[in-house]
């Protein structure tokens, strides 16, 4: 099938696609330990041939609900999964479903298992009324509880996924994924305005808006699921304890890194930092992760691209990283630093981040997305976060746009790098002083790296990937 056309599979077609061959186990939902309410003639409303609609569709699906849940392993790491069944009743919710949703939860977090959601819906079922709606805030409620457990939630989002599942397992979920084509959207196609932009309501327009992470073709889907579900999970090695992951020098990347002069003026810091060919945030990931998986967006409008995050294996471990490339950086780049950070703390697993940004963006655009208000969320999570933070400045720290990013305590630098509390240029601007005056006003503002652990705000200076930073 062409590439950008949604596949629509059945609930368990989309199982056995991600999950490892007969590994999965399906629950007894009649015998389980757990309640599932009994189904009411015509339901809660009374709908006139309701029940009919449900036998047609367990005749048409071999189903008995919307859902099919159990427990799978993929890549070898157990999960909990869900999958929908479009064909039953246009996957929508109910009480039913609601009771299988809510099983599936408990189950993860007394078993401490993460969820995968593989989401075909319609939405909530209006044969049942408000009593389907409020199905939504048990979903979600289940969902928090088990995040709020340390347990990770990964959604991949078939076609369609609009509604209520869209804002609960889908939206709500740590990471997600979508199969491209696929329609995704709180409103589904017969409901959205008829003069609206169609592209919005895809699981491309959704990436580009910063709401999932990752378009994932259907052949590497389970690659690409098993990755992230083994990271976020970190079966076997475990997640890096503080103090157990810092770059090598074997994983040196090429480049101006390796030199061990530093600079002799802070206007040759400051070049230095804006050498284009010294090495960037990707040859730093690169070199010290052997996989990672992205995490992208800031889940309410906006992406920046120059603003890397995501989760890497590093000797088996887990580590977290959000690194600047070099470009101011955004709102939407400090919300999803925010996002990373939180979600790190939240699943135990430590945080490398990499400095490089001449500064936060200053124009209109990003006052109107909020930029104090973004900064000061990053600030408040690295502040507040209640795993080990680690910090490396690679290049320009500029301002407090760069200091969001940066562990109060436990911060690096590079010979290649400076870090200032504005740009010698501004300064020069600001002191009325002429362009000739911007190198002598670069050093008495003593942003070389050497400087910056005799002031004591750096630990030390790295001149290669070598040893073990979060110990020293």
């Amino acid at each position: 099938m062409p590439d950008g056309r949604a596949r629509r599979l059945s609930a368990r077609a989309a199982i056995t696609a991600v999950a490892d061959q007969d590994s999965f186990r399906e629950f007894d939902v009649r015998e389980d330990e757990f309640t599932v309410a009994a189904p009411r003639p015509d339901g809660p409303l009374a709908w006139p041939g309701y029940a009919e609609s449900r036998a047609r569709a367990e005749e048409r699906t071999g189903e008995r609900e919307s859902v099919v849940c159990g427990t799978a392993t993929l890549g070898g790491t157990g999960a909990v999964v869900i999958s929908f069944e479009f064909g039953f009743l246009g996957g929508s919710l109910g009480e039913r479903t609601g009771d299988r949703l809510e099983a599936a939860h408990h189950y993860a977090r007394g078993h401490r298992l993460p969820v995968v959601s593989l989401i075909a819906t319609g939405g909530s079922r209006m044969q049942e009324g408000m009593r389907a709606l409020v199905q939504l805030q048990r979903v979600a409620r289940q969902s928090e509880l088990t995040g709020a457990a340390g347990l990770a939630r990964i959604a991949v989002l078939r076609d369609p996924t609009t509604g209520g599942g869209w804002a609960t397992l889908g939206a709500g979920a740590d990471l997600i994924l979508a199969l491209p084509g696929s329609q995704v959207g709180f409103a589904g196609s017969r409901v959205r305005p008829a003069d609206t932009d169609p592209a919005a309501y895809t699981a491309e327009g959704q990436l580009a808006a910063g709401a999932i992470d990752d378009v994932v073709r259907h052949e590497e889907l389970r690659e690409a699921l098993a990755l992230r579900l083994g990271l976020l999970s970190a079966p076997g090695g475990g997640h890096a304890p503080a103090g157990a992951f810092a770059p090598t020098a074997a994983a040196e990347p090429p480049g101006a890194l390796g030199r061990s002069n530093l600079p002799a003026t802070g206007w040759e810091a400051v070049s230095r930092a804006r050498d284009p060919d010294r090495p960037r945030a990707t040859a730093y990931l690169d070199a010290y992760f052997a996989e990672r998986a992205p995490l992208r967006g800031d889940r309410c409008g906006g992406a920046d691209p120059g603003m890397l995050c995501g989760f890497g294996r590093r000797a088996g471990r887990t580590v977290a990283y959000a690194a600047q490339c070099g470009t101011a950086t955004t709102p939407a780049g400090y919300r999803t630093a925010a996002r990373l950070v939180r979600l790190a703390g939240r699943l135990g697993i430590p945080v490398l981040t990499l400095i490089d940004t001449p500064g936060a963006a200053n124009d209109a655009e990003a006052e109107r997305a909020g930029a104090g208000a973004a900064i000061a969320d990053l600030f408040a999570a690295v502040a507040g976060a209640q795993v080990p933070v680690t910090s490396l400045v690679i290049g320009e720290g500029g301002s407090g746009g760069a200091l969001a990013l940066a562990s109060p305590d436990n911060l690096w630098a590079t010979p290649d790098s400076y870090f200032s509390v504005i740009a010698p240029e501004s300064a020069a601007a600001i002191l009325k002083r002429g362009n000739e005056e911007t190198r002598t006003t670069a050093e008495q503002l003593r942003l070389r790296p050497q400087d910056l652990v005799e002031l004591g705000v750096a630990r030390g200076v790295v001149t290669a990937w070598s040893g073990d930073l979060a110990g020293r």
